[in-house]
């Protein structure tokens, strides 16, 4: 289960950019990531700048995002605070990155929510569309915002989006958020068609991270829950990140409209 606007989680950026031997595959490269005041998206964006980029975050809370910028550096990173599916959000996020950093060339749709819990028999339609609205319309929207506004700089090279393992199987109390995230990886596969040659389009699947929006799934039987993972253990923001560069970066020039599993293992498992 991915997390988003409002995750959080650790990263101490230890093992990877420069002196941690991946390189700079982002050096004079610009990528917006939204919902990244914290948890995997801030893992994202640490990742991106250890490798020479920079970074424009997005998110709810001002406060918050301008604690992560700080622990960025404030001349690498810029934040942006408003709500991931607001139009107006949107065009003031890819305009200020154009005008702070003259180029905009990769996307994390890693913005979501999941504001339910429980069987989809007792779900709030109302809530239902709001899920969508922000876990599948708003990254459609960004990423058609994007296309069209990276060209004051630079196209577009890459877009991730944020799916979830929830998003290919049923997923106990968390089902409209995995239906979202199916959604999700199908609209990934459509714009990577569309967008091509370009902008290259793919998607992870994480399965539980330690986050705020996952902490319902593991809050006090992490261990039993780690169980259930080949590995042992469940996922950090930071065993998202690198996959997240990976698939943004040049080393993924021949890959697009693909979903990564990011799962620790745990859908290796047959059900018997």
């Amino acid at each position: 289960m991915a997390d988003d606007d409002v995750a959080e989680g650790s990263g101490s950026g230890a093992g990877y950019g420069p002196e941690g031997g991946t390189g700079r595959r982002f050096a004079g490269r610009v990528a917006l990531v939204t919902g990244a005041s914290r948890g995997i998206g801030l893992a994202i964006a640490r990742r991106i700048v250890a490798e020479g980029g920079r970074v424009v975050l997005t998110g709810r809370s001002a406060d918050t995002l301008a604690e992560a910028v700080a622990g960025l550096g404030a001349d690498r990173a810029l934040g942006i605070a408003g709500k991931a599916d607001d139009a107006e959000h949107r065009a003031e996020a890819i305009a200020r990155t154009i005008e702070r950093f003259g180029r905009l060339d990769h996307l994390v749709n890693n913005a979501g929510i999941n504001p339910a819990y429980g069987p989809l028999a007792g779900l709030e339609t109302g809530v239902a569309r709001k899920i969508l609205e922000v876990n599948v319309i708003a990254a459609l929207e960004w990423t058609r915002d994007a296309v069209a506004g990276a060209t004051a700089g630079s196209a577009l090279r890459s877009v991730v989006n944020m799916a979830s393992l929830a998003g290919t199987t049923s997923a106990t109390n968390i089902g409209f958020y995995g239906v979202s995230k199916a959604a999700l990886i199908n609209l990934t596969v459509q714009l990577s068609d569309e967008l091509a040659p370009a902008t290259r389009v793919n998607a992870l699947a994480p399965a539980v991270v330690k986050t705020k929006l996952a902490r319902a799934l593991y809050e006090d039987r992490e261990e039993e829950a780690a169980r259930a993972y080949p590995l042992r253990r469940l996922g950090e923001p930071d065993d998202v990140a690198g996959p997240a560069a990976f698939l943004l970066s040049d080393d993924a020039a021949w890959v697009t409209g693909q979903t990564l599993l990011v799962d620790g293992g745990a859908s290796v498992r047959a059900a018997w």
